[in-house]
Formats: structure tokens, C-alpha cells, sequence
């Protein structure tokens, strides 16, 4: 791909840019102390995760060569799967100091600490385990992108403790820069596994919410991510780029909704204000040619257009029972992707993300184990992984969309 030449799409990359600058998207959960009220099914979930924590503040998902072992208590640490089920405890109203769980997610912060800053500054990856379910599955670069989202979250609780920030500030740039050198020119993260376009997705939302809450990213960088997670949907042909995905339309589909979400949002924000101001109709559709009346620029409007279609036309697909299947039973992927679907309509269209919550409360409730975790049937098979993947997509908040 000439990046170069794409001026439609470098324009809406600048546009995320600015978009996710000035308001964080859900995934990254600013706000310090919030107060879910988790449905029973999720509170026994969360029990269950945190008994599968061990003393050292890590979780593990298991090897890949060993995905029979499901026993959390059986399987070794490693850092993505720990830094994701903090983020879980995280969402789930859990900070360093509030929540029921607040130790558990203090331990696992000090325990990613050290993983991070024992890591060879001229290695692209933070750790020396090999291996393990989500590298093999995700990708060998997905520690990286699981730390960066948990220290970015993190940040903001620590502003009082300048020690402690300061340890998390410099943690979080020394992923950002390892991320950064694993970009491939066509914006995905390198050394991808079986679906590597979730681990480039992971790569993506770690970028964002890390530029939204300042920290540097390299506005580049951050452009071709985007690029690549939204060209998995063609606007023109409406068809879907699996060959990243395993040959899985849900894992692309749902990566490319994520990455289109910020300027869809946009697209009818500026509809709406263009209404308001008596620039258009008051029944006048996002169409292109509107979009150009409301943003006075045609590349512009052509850009943020692209987005909404990639946008509906995601949301399409996931309305196919076919699609949502995914590899046809639940792995760990597959609630990987449900997450990023919930995380996307959280920021565009919250009546969406309602009904997509319905079915999904539903489909979770009924395949949840009796001790309150969910478990893969292929690929990332990991109890801890899966549970944390539920959490994330059902504890989504709105308020932050």
C-alpha cells in the first residue's frame, strides 16, 4: 500500500487522531471511580478470577502446546494475560486504592512493573516466555499491547504518588516504543500469530488511549494502525480482509468497527450540528454529499463517510448469527472480538449497544461454568483469558463513550 498517495484516508487518520484526543474512548476508562452495579452472573465471575490470581499478582493462560491444562493455578504467568485481567478488575470498579479488589489490582500493577523494566530496551518484546496461548494465537508482540493499555489506565490513579507514577510513566513509554518499532509499513503490529489482526487491534487501542491521555505516540505510527484496522472493511464491495483473521470474519469485522468507531461518531455529530445550524434538513441521512455541506471539504466528508459505512457495515455483519459464530464454537478470540464490538457501539450508537448487550448477557449467561468462569473450546482455551474478555465486554460504560 502508498500510504502517501491515500489523502481520503490520511485525513480521517488525522481526524481520529483529534477525535480520540478529546474524548477517550470506553476502552480506556478514565473515569477513576466508577460505580458499576455488575449483574450476579458477573460478580461470580469476578470471584472466580481473582482466586485464580496468584500470590505474585499474576495470572497466566496456559502454553499453547499444553491447551488442555485449564487449571489457572497449573499454568505459567505471563504478562498479556495478567495485564488483561486487570483491566478486567479495573472495569469492573476496581482501582490501587478503592474497590473490593483493590489489592488485587495493586499487585498485579507491581508485578507488571517489573516485567516491563527488566525487559531488554532492545527487545520489541517485554518478556522471555514463548510460547503461550495468546502469543500463538494474537501474536508475539500482544505483551506489549496488553501493558501499555493497563498502564495507561492506570496513570491517572497514581497522580499523587509521584514515585509510583513516574515508575508507570516511564513503563508505559518504554512499551510505546516497542510497539512502535514492531509496526509493520502496512500498520499492522509484526510477528503476528494464527489472528494476528487481533493483536494489531490490541496494538491500536493501546496507541489511542495512550495519545488521548498524552502520552507520545507518534502521530504516524498511529495513523497507519488505524488505517490498517479499518481497511479490513471495503466500503466500495462491502467484503471483508480475513487473511490476517485466520480466514474469520468476526475477528476483522469487529477490529475494523473498533478502529471506524471515532469518526463514525464524528459523522453524526457533524450531521447533527449542521442541523442545528440550519445547514440541512431536519430528516436530511449521513450521506457524502451532506457530509460535505456539514464539513465544507470533500475529501473530508468522503473520509468520515467511509467510516460510518465501514461502521454500519460491520454492524450489519454481526447481525448474521454466521458471522458471530466465528470458528464456530467460543475461544478466547472470539470474546476478544465480542469486547471490541461492545467497546466500538459504546462510542457510536448506545441504543445499539443496548441490544448488543441483551444478546450477548444472554449467550454469556448460558455457556458461563457452574465456578463462574468461561472457558475457550479452541485455540485460547484459557479460563482466565475468556473470563476477562466477558468481564471487559459486559462492564463497558457508556458514560465514557
Amino acid at each position: 500500500m502508498n500510504y502517501p498517495h491515500k489523502s481520503a484516508a490520511r485525513i480521517v487518520a488525522v481526524l481520529f487522531i483529534a477525535i480520540t484526543t478529546a474524548a477517550i474512548l470506553p476502552g480506556a476508562d478514565q473515569k477513576l471511580h466508577p460505580d458499576p452495579d455488575p449483574p450476579q452472573y458477573i460478580q461470580k465471575a469476578l470471584q472466580w478470577l481473582v482466586t485464580a490470581q496468584y500470590d505474585n499478582g499474576g495470572w497466566g493462560a496456559g502454553m499453547h502446546s499444553s491447551q488442555h491444562i485449564t487449571d489457572p493455578h497449573q499454568v505459567q504467568i505471563d504478562p498479556a494475560t495478567t495485564a488483561f485481567a486487570t483491566l478486567a478488575l479495573i472495569r469492573s470498579g476496581n482501582g490501587l486504592d478503592y474497590g473490593i479488589y483493590q489489592k488485587n489490582v495493586r499487585k498485579a500493577l507491581m508485578l507488571m512493573l517489573e516485567i516491563v523494566e527488566n525487559s531488554s530496551d532492545d527487545d520489541e518484546r517485554i518478556t522471555n516466555i514463548q510460547g503461550t496461548q495468546p502469543q500463538v494465537k494474537l501474536g508475539q508482540n500482544i505483551d506489549a499491547s496488553m501493558a501499555a493499555q493497563l498502564f495507561t489506565r492506570v496513570l491517572p490513579m497514581t497522580e499523587n504518588q509521584p514515585a509510583l507514577y513516574n515508575r508507570v510513566a516511564a513503563a508505559l513509554e518504554k512499551c510505546l516504543h516497542k510497539l512502535e518499532r514492531a509496526q509493520n509499513v502496512d500498520g499492522s503490529t509484526a510477528n503476528g500469530g494464527w489472528a494476528g489482526v487481533l493483536q494489531s487491534a490490541m496494538t491500536t487501542s493501546a496507541f489511542e488511549s495512550a495519545k488521548a491521555a498524552g502520552a507520545d505516540v507518534d502521530d504516524e505510527v498511529l495513523r497507519r494502525a488505524r488505517e490498517y484496522q479499518q481497511n479490513n472493511i471495503d466500503v466500495k464491495s462491502g467484503g471483508v480482509r480475513t487473511e490476517d483473521a485466520a480466514g474469520i470474519s468476526l475477528y476483522a469485522v469487529s477490529a475494523s468497527q473498533k478502529a471506524a468507531a471515532p469518526a463514525a461518531l464524528e459523522a453524526k455529530n457533524r450531521i447533527d450540528k449542521a442541523k442545528k445550524d440550519g445547514r440541512l434538513e431536519q430528516d436530511a441521512a449521513i450521506s457524502k454529499e451532506n457530509l460535505q455541506k456539514a464539513v465544507g471539504s470533500e475529501e473530508e466528508a468522503e473520509a468520515l463517510y467511509d467510516a460510518y459505512r465501514q461502521n454500519e457495515i460491520a454492524l450489519e455483519m454481526l447481525n448474521d448469527d454466521s458471522v458471530l459464530a466465528g470458528f464456530g464454537n467460543n475461544g478466547g478470540e472470539e470474546f476478544l472480538s465480542y469486547m471490541m464490538t461492545s467497546e466500538s457501539l459504546a462510542t457510536t450508537d448506545v441504543d445499539e449497544w443496548k441490544t448488543w448487550t441483551t444478546k450477548m448477557d444472554d449467550r454469556f449467561r448460558r455457556i458461563q461454568n457452574p465456578d463462574g468462569s468461561w472457558s475457550g473450546h479452541h485455540c485460547i482455551t484459557s479460563p482466565v483469558f475468556s473470563t476477562a474478555a466477558v468481564i471487559l465486554t459486559v462492564m463497558v460504560d457508556t458514560n465514557n463513550a
